[in-house]
């Protein structure tokens, strides 16, 4: 069985805001855009941005280190960088969960 992804992106979201509460897509690209602006800046500052019932988003340092191509074996080095990690709240979790189940 063939499992198929189907990324969202910024415009099915703002499509969704649009079309459940009632808005124009102007105002809800203003939003989403918003949303995004605030977990960015908050996580930059604060190296941690935490959304109750749903997840903690979190700034982590990788260092550098030297990584290999796996077909031509060559080394390459890889440099230092930061990554965004999320944890999901137990909550979430859990609605998954049943959600899944089904």
């Amino acid at each position: 069985m063939k499992i198929s992804r189907d990324n969202t992106n910024k415009k099915k979201i703002i499509n969704n805001i649009s079309s459940k509460i009632g808005l124009p897509s102007s105002y809800a690209k203003k939003i989403v855009d918003d949303v995004i602006l605030i977990l960015i800046s908050n996580i930059v500052i604060k190296k941690i941005f935490k959304i109750k019932n749903f997840g903690t988003f979190s700034l982590r340092k990788k260092n550098k280190r030297i990584g290999r191509n796996p077909k031509s074996k060559i080394n390459h080095p890889i440099i230092e960088r930061n990554v965004i990690t999320f944890k999901s709240a137990e909550n979430l979790k859990k609605k998954l969960n049943t959600y899944v189940r089904k």
